[in-house]
């Protein structure tokens, strides 16, 4: 029997568990009967070990087991009792015997309760919404970073089934360079300031800016000594903020040549019948729909933003806490895929609190939203959702077939379809403002809050 529930702060409630000892003791009895069934020991038969070396061996255990059961259900039948949405767990910890019954376990359940979440007027909200337009110069844009990821190159001033490249034999931006280099400081070669054979593009910033200006210019079989200066925040930290000396020599030079937009262009693209036509609409589809999840994006930004300021709630600690032991372990488990090693790495939760909390706080915003105006995903809209997913895949049955096959898969469907509801509701409701975005700038601002 549960004591009545103390309120210790906002959310913090407390309540008293009593459990009888012989509940305890008939209990754990009973389990350790069970457990003689089947208990082994040294010269004694399977089953037919003595009690009194059952309980010597178990009984701490099985009692262990015994109380957490009992307090368990004491504090969920006591929870139910007084219409408590408990938040997170309870800490659970023993009272000592002052005031206690005679014969009696007691317990403090010290727990948060779920908070009233009160949404202000939708209609005095207003919302900025992103539109965006894929025209033809966009997809020109496209077609050129294809032809570029098809890039091949062939040596300056050898002839070719593309021509020679010109008769211009030095390195500009845009060829490909293999060099030979060796860099000293204070006239001493350090680690990593020497390569053999290294290529890399020049104009693609992938070595610093004096090391390619230092290589424009050059022929094949040229040298130039030129010295660099190490940034301060150079990830090397043994040269970081020094300067060096180096001397490359040039020992190959090619030159880039980029795909014609023809109809073999075309079939690497998978356009079976080369048609330039059929490429350029299934290039706009991909982008329209590339522009589309990137504008639902910024759009739910804009609505969550909005509700959160109409919205009046406290947010229960130990959901952030659990929020903010899921973002660590996430993190953890991503940096570990890309092969880093993090055993031993700290992964401090402040750097994380911020974003748990307003991750918590708009579940539980979303949640009122879609009781209070019964936004529910219907199963209509979650196969139309999977449905549209299967489009950009070669085979979209394949794809229902992932969602439908997997209930977990579905209820991600399922939560990514009541957000929109919850999107395309306050949208309806609110001040809307309407704003275009370029496409360049839509397209390179991948920052999403929640």
């Amino acid at each position: 029997m549960a004591t009545a529930v103390e309120t210790l702060d906002k959310l913090e409630r407390r309540l008293t568990l009593t459990i009888a000892v012989s509940e305890v003791q008939t209990e754990v009895e009973k389990r350790l009967k069970v457990r003689a069934r089947t208990a082994k020991a040294p010269g004694f038969r399977p089953g037919k070990v003595p009690m009194k070396m059952v309980a010597a061996q178990y009984g701490y255990q099985v009692e262990t087991e015994v109380l957490n059961d009992k307090v368990g259900n004491a504090f969920n039948t006591a929870a139910n009792e007084n219409n408590l949405r408990v938040a997170g767990y309870p800490r659970i910890e023993p009272k000592g015997s002052e005031g206690v019954a005679e014969g009696t376990l007691a317990f403090d359940a010290t727990f948060e309760i779920y908070p009233e979440v009160k949404i202000g007027d939708l209609t005095s909200v207003e919302v900025e919404k992103t539109k965006a337009e894929v025209s033809d110069a966009e997809i020109d844009k496209t077609i050129d970073i294809l032809r570029k990821q098809r890039v091949h190159y062939h040596v300056k001033g050898e002839q070719g089934a593309h021509g020679d490249g010109g008769s211009d034999l030095t390195a500009k931006n845009g060829d490909r360079v293999t060099v030979d280099f060796v860099g000293k400081i204070d006239g001493v070669e350090f680690q990593g300031g020497k390569a053999d054979d290294y290529a890399y593009v020049l104009g693609e910033g992938r070595m610093l800016p004096e090391f390619e200006n230092a290589t424009i210019g050059l022929k094949v079989g040229e040298a130039k000594t030129f010295e660099l200066a190490f940034p301060a925040d150079y990830h090397g930290k043994d040269v970081a903020g020094k300067t060096a000396e180096f001397t490359i020599t040039l020992k190959k030079l090619e030159w880039a040549h980029l795909p014609e937009v023809d109809a073999e262009f075309a079939k690497t693209l998978g356009i079976e019948d080369g048609d330039l036509t059929k490429m350029r609409a299934d290039i706009k589809l991909n982008l329209e729909r590339e522009v589309g999840s990137r504008v639902k994006a910024k759009n739910k930004d804009s609505v969550m933003d909005a509700l959160i300021k109409v919205s009046d709630l406290e947010v229960p600690k130990a959901l952030v806490d659990q929020d903010v032991e899921r973002l660590v372990e996430m993190t953890r488990q991503d940096m570990a895929q890309r092969g880093m090693k993090v055993n031993d790495m700290p992964f401090p939760p402040e750097l994380f609190t911020a974003q748990a909390e307003r991750r918590v706080r708009l579940g539980l915003i979303l949640a009122e939203v879609v009781k209070e105006n019964q936004l529910q995903a219907t199963p209509e809209q979650v196969k139309a959702q999977v449905e549209d997913f299967a489009q950009s895949y070669e085979d979209p049955q394949q794809v229902l077939k992932y969602y439908f096959s997997d209930r977990r898969r579905l209820a991600e469907v399922e939560a990514l379809v009541l957000e929109e509801n919850v999107v395309n509701y306050v949208l309806g409701k609110s001040k809307v403002t309407e704003k275009s975005v370029a496409f360049d700038e839509l397209m390179s601002n991948n920052g999403q809050q929640a």
